[in-house]
């Protein structure tokens, strides 16, 4: 499905109807990634309407021209979710940047985010990022991709088995090949946000912050720092689990994503509970 925004043609896949989930993947991927995370949380929970966005440059949403940095990402963002979801009640999660775009959508959209996921979200300072590590393999398990492929299935999971083989095959490699690596420069050469970081009122929603112990993409200690932000968090450091948690822990991952929805549906509208 497309959504003109700007003048940008903005694909995103679409699935169940009920309160909105707007997930945001994160840089150098596209909506797969978020999708493959997510359906199986859904899989017996109906009620929800999730919206998977490919981010400019990744996946079949083009870069325009005028894109200069993630301020131009974010309100290409916001103006998708005006196109898709309206004035509505949604809820965000967003992994890496994307969980950098989500929190800035709570942030400026308070009143109307129901609910905020945050799965090893990009900071605006990364400190104690540990070396990457590789945890558990499985003997040769790298030689099923193709060359081309497997220095990112190396470089990007600590837990490397014939499981996470197949679910890098799924949800991230199809990615890989379609991303403008100059439009994605452009972007990243100014991705931090303007404006003071954390300016903005406190988030007062159910919010739930992931992170693997063994991210060497963003560590855990910068989310750790996030908590304060969120008076409502859930903050989670799973072992065995580095920047693509998800794919490496997904019953622990499909267990909290459940209870941060069970903490969204005691909402009611204007962000009041129910009774």
């Amino acid at each position: 499905m497309e959504a003109e925004v700007g003048g940008v043609a903005v694909h995103y896949a679409e699935h169940g109807s009920g309160l909105p989930v707007v997930a945001v993947h994160g840089a150098g991927v596209d909506h797969r990634e978020m999708a493959g995370a997510l359906e199986p949380v859904f899989r017996d929970r109906p009620g929800y309407r999730r919206v998977y966005p490919d981010l400019p440059g990744m996946g079949r949403t083009p870069v325009p021209d005028w894109l200069r940095g993630s301020d131009d990402v974010l309100d290409l963002l916001l103006g998708l979710v005006d196109a898709v979801v309206g004035d509505e009640e949604f809820a965000i999660a967003g992994h890496s940047f994307g969980g950098y775009l989500a929190a800035a959508v709570a942030d400026r959209r308070p009143s109307q985010v129901a609910g905020l996921a945050l799965i090893c979200p990009l900071g605006e300072e990364a400190r104690d990022v540990p070396a990457h590590a590789v945890l558990h393999a499985s003997a040769d398990v790298a030689d099923a991709l193709d060359p081309a492929e497997q220095g990112q299935f190396l470089d990007y999971f600590v837990v490397q088995t014939p499981a996470t083989v197949e679910r890098f095959r799924e949800y991230v490699a199809p990615a890989l090949p379609l991303v403008d690596r100059d439009g994605l420069g452009r972007m990243l050469d100014r991705w931090r946000l303007s404006g003071v970081p954390g300016g903005a009122a406190p988030y007062t929603g159910p919010t739930l912050i992931l992170a693997g112990r063994q991210d060497s993409t963003v560590g855990y200690a910068g989310p750790w720092e996030l908590v304060e932000r969120y008076p409502r968090a859930t903050y989670a450091v799973l072992d065995r689990a580095g920047h693509a948690l998800p794919h490496e822990q997904p019953a622990l991952f499909t267990a909290l994503v459940t209870e941060w929805l069970d903490r969204v549906d005691e909402r009611g509208h204007g962000g009041q509970l129910k009774d």
